[in-house]
């Protein structure tokens, strides 16, 4: 059966598809009850989040408290728990929409996360029917407050190498062990905590803080997002009644690796939404600040700055978008009525697993471009406490270790690519990679037909050589994330700007600049990383054979940027924000 004749895409196989074929969902398309719902958002960051950041970020947790029950009232604590125990059962759109309004004020958005995703879901997709029925409606009106405790301090990247141990006792779990960097912990009602039953099988227990037995050390002194809770969670001899066991015995290593790919697609949409309130901020400086008789933002360095944020925010809300269409697509065919339901979404999720690290990374590193940005654009203000770029700075620097580092994250890119291109029914990389060529007619899916054909190549001959053992060259490995990376992200934004123009869109014409101006710049990295990727492969007349082959492909045109980036900049300052918004 082709690729195209199947009922859902498949993770990973974009790179398979003629360029821009899929299907691809857009904040454009959202539904009127998302964006009420992410208006709502709006509105509550605006009246109670912003105005009280000084006060948050000085820690203040009964205000934080105080804000998520708020948050709890509105209804978007429970978007994604099921309408039988409180929740709203709204698709992951609708989700990632709230989210990049809470990502304005990073340290808040890091304790609503902490609750609602890796907090809370564990529950939602693994507990049984008493389990969530005794937390799930507390958790989604911010009665209660949610913590994830897996990371310990030998353990942090190897999650599952944890100490913390689980003996049946009595008809009691005992838990002893110590957990590292726990955010809510200084506040948080439920702990989903992690530790081996009999030192050997890695489970996961729910954890109250009245349990006897638990306690959490001083709040950690941070780089960043100084506002949101982070401890040591202590168990001595800790004791939870035995129907507290969440998943099943052994069932520790699952729960854990399948949240966090919620995890991972949602940094990836807060990502986002703190990338706007930076250009935000840094329009309005730039215009205020004059220097040599001239606005700073009449300068081409500081408009190339200001163009590249829009940019970096273009492309990672049309790669969250895709992603998370994809998602909503397969857990569309699940049902929470079945007594398989939680494990089915669970399962729909894991499918997307290559996807969820992309859009972690990718997003982690464009927010903190975009925040060095800023603090350039700023010059020496930029470094002042005094201004609003020095704390996004810092805030969110601890994304690219959120979730997995975005070391672990590329390793796992290249592994599950290559894991999925095995076997009978895996994905077609060697047939992929000899296929004739297929080029558009329009200049910007050419580019991206052209990279996917570059990176086939390439990527094909590293299997055909080396098999699985090239994941052991991790450099090599992160060189074929890079190229599935920027792949992904240029098609995604040329495909989004093509059905705005479609739409007759208001912004059509600056959703093409800005696809375009992304399109150029990956195909030149592409280029860069295929080769570099040759050389990891072969040497000597093989190495100069293999990159002849690679150079005598066609290549796309360039073009002239400084007046692409000209024009999304005139288009920024005029509307002094980012203008493409689907609230």
């Amino acid at each position: 059966m082709a690729l195209e004749d199947t009922q859902l895409v498949r993770g990973g196989s974009f790179m398979f598809h003629s360029a821009g074929s899929l299907p691809q969902a857009t904040p454009e398309e959202s539904s009127e009850e998302a964006l009420a719902i992410a208006e709502a958002a709006r509105d509550f960051v605006t009246g109670e989040i912003l105005p009280r950041d000084e006060e948050i970020d000085h820690l203040d947790l009964e205000l934080t408290r105080n804000l998520l029950a708020k948050a709890g009232d509105l209804g978007i604590l429970g978007m994604e728990i099921p309408e039988a125990y409180g929740g709203l059962d709204l698709d992951k759109k609708t989700a990632l929409l709230v989210l990049e309004e809470m990502a304005k004020q990073a340290s808040f958005s890091t304790s609503y996360t902490a609750h609602t995703s890796i907090g809370t879901m564990p529950i939602v997709y693994f507990g049984n029917a008493e389990q969530k029925a005794k937390y799930l409606p507390k958790l989604a009106t911010g009665e209660w407050c949610a913590a994830y405790a897996l990371t310990e301090a030998g353990s942090g990247s190897d999650a599952l190498g944890a100490k913390a141990t689980a003996v049946l006792v009595d008809g009691h779990w005992v838990l002893n062990g110590t957990k590292a960097w726990i955010t809510n912990a200084g506040f948080a009602d439920v702990f989903v905590i992690f530790a081996k039953i009999n030192g050997s099988h890695l489970s996961a227990f729910i954890v109250e803080k009245t349990d006897p037995g638990i306690s959490t050390g001083a709040e950690e002194k941070k780089m960043g997002i100084k506002g949101s809770s982070t401890r040591t969670v202590i168990l001595e001899n800790c004791r939870i009644p035995e129907d507290r066991l969440l998943g099943g015995k052994g069932k520790g290593a699952r729960i854990a690796l399948g949240i966090l790919n919620v995890g991972r697609f949602k940094l990836g949409a807060s990502s986002v939404g703190g990338g706007k309130r930076v250009l935000d901020y840094t329009l309005k400086y730039t215009a205020e600040r004059t220097q040599f008789g001239k606005p700073l933002n009449a300068f081409g360095l500081i408009q190339q700055k200001l163009a590249n944020m829009a940019v970096r925010i273009f492309v990672g809300e049309s790669m969250s978008f895709r992603t998370i269409g994809y998602l909503d697509e397969a857990l569309a065919l699940t049902s929470w009525e079945s007594e398989t339901g939680g494990a089915d979404k669970m399962k729909a999720i894991d499918e997307y697993a290559m996807e969820a690290s992309m859009s972690k990374v990718w997003g982690s590193e464009a927010l903190f471009a975009t925040a060095d940005d800023a603090v350039q654009s700023f010059g020496g203000a930029g470094f002042s406490a005094e201004y609003p770029p020095e704390k996004i700075y810092r805030d969110c620097r601890i994304n690219r270790i959120f979730e997995g580092t975005n070391e672990i994250n590329r390793l796992l890119i290249a592994q599950t690519f290559l894991k999925r291109c095995g076997g009978v029914d895996g994905l077609p990389l060697a047939a992929g990679a000899a296929a004739p060529l297929d080029l558009p007619q329009d200049d910007l899916l050419r580019t991206v037909a052209l990279s996917k054909a570059r990176a086939l190549k390439v990527i094909a001959k590293a299997q055909a050589e080396h098999g699985p053992k090239i994941l052991d060259n991790q450099e090599a490995a992160a060189r074929i994330a890079n190229l599935l990376l920027e792949i992904y992200a240029m098609e995604s934004a040329v495909v989004r700007a093509g059905k705005m123009a479609q739409a007759g869109h208001r912004w059509a014409p600056l959703a093409a600049d800005l696809a375009a101006v992304y399109a150029q710049e990956a195909w030149n990295r592409i280029q860069g990383e295929a080769r570099m990727l040759a050389a990891e492969l072969a040497s000597g007349p093989a190495l100069d054979t293999l990159v002849a082959e690679l150079l005598a492909m066609q290549a796309p045109a360039p073009m002239a940027l400084s007046s692409l980036r000209q024009r999304i900049a005139a288009a920024l300052v005029d509307q002094g924000r980012y203008p493409i918004s689907a609230v």
